[in-house]
């Protein structure tokens, strides 16, 4: 892969994107979007991630004195009955959620923004993964939960770390539920000039 420019700027704070990119070898910045992430009435949830991801981009973008030409913006949910499932606040809600989650399958859909600001173009898209969980005992649960790693992950587990003993299957990309679907961001940023995958 050759890294035309090294003008990208991701803008997320997510340490799990950050490591996505940085393992295919991309030069790039970490800027954090601050907005609002609460859903709309009435918005689904590709619509909501396909929104959240197109407005970090360009907050990111839009701040007076920020270098960068291309911006990307993401966001991921966990959807369970057309029921969207954030980051659980306690024990009780992680505890409710992997148990609503326990031996069926949900959706993991993330959208993503590519803002080119030189060319004032952007691209977006989402991507659905279907992820199915084996059937959890409450001692898998509890002890899952002491183990910290579902409280800042959406839908309270991390198929990269220790969430993985849940899984046995998986329909889609990998690494859209890691948090950032890596190879069609990858051919956005090749559509939009910014690097060549094979010269």
């Amino acid at each position: 892969m050759q890294q035309l420019s090294h003008d990208i700027v991701l803008a997320s704070a997510s340490p799990r994107r950050r490591e996505l990119l940085e393992r295919v070898g991309l030069v790039f910045q970490v800027v954090p979007g601050a907005i609002d992430e609460t859903p709309l009435s009435g918005e689904g949830a590709e619509e909501h991630v396909l929104r959240l991801s197109h407005e970090k981009a360009l907050d990111v973008a839009n701040r007076r004195g920020q270098t960068g030409r291309w911006f990307i913006g993401s966001d991921t949910v966990v959807v369970r009955d057309d029921t969207l499932l954030g980051k659980p606040i306690d024990v009780h809600e992680a505890t409710a959620m992997l148990t609503s989650l326990s031996g069926r399958s949900h959706q993991v859909i993330s959208g993503y923004a590519v803002h080119d600001r030189e060319k004032g173009r952007t691209l977006t898209a989402a991507v659905t993964t279907r992820v199915f969980f084996k059937k959890l005992t409450a001692l898998e649960i509890e002890g899952y939960i002491a183990s910290g790693e579902p409280f800042d992950k959406a839908g309270a587990y991390a198929i990269q770390g220790l969430g993985a003993f849940m899984v046995p299957r998986i329909e889609g990309s990998y690494t859209n539920v890691v948090g950032l679907p890596l190879c069609e961001v990858l051919a956005t940023l090749q559509e939009m000039g910014a690097l060549r995958l094979f010269c």
